[in-house]
């Protein structure tokens, strides 16, 4: 396909942006189908909003443990419930090799 350089106008600022022939053969390789909304400045916002308000936070909140097999303190991503074996990460593999 023969791309050319696109003006747009961000959805959240208003300011217009160019929507480059690089950045529309990314898109393209990609499968995207629809033009970006925002401008990179307001995408990089919403991408760091979404990722602080959601259960899929790189800053997931930690449980400390003791491991049941070796008895090493540790940290687990999950609330331990109590009625199953916590293991820390070396021994979470040998009990479920292949993880």
């Amino acid at each position: 396909m023969n791309f050319q350089d696109k003006s747009i106008q961000c959805f959240d600022c208003g300011t217009n942006f160019t929507f480059s022939v690089e950045e529309q053969e990314f898109f393209e390789s990609k499968g995207y189908t629809n033009d970006p909304k925002r401008c990179l400045e307001c995408r990089q916002a919403k991408k760091s909003q979404r990722y602080t308000n959601s259960s899929y936070s790189p800053r997931r909140q930690m449980f400390p443990v003791v491991c049941v097999d070796c008895g090493k303190e540790t940290e687990v991503p999950f609330e331990p419930r109590g009625d199953r074996p916590v293991y820390c990460s070396d021994c979470y593999r040998k009990v479920k090799p292949g993880v």
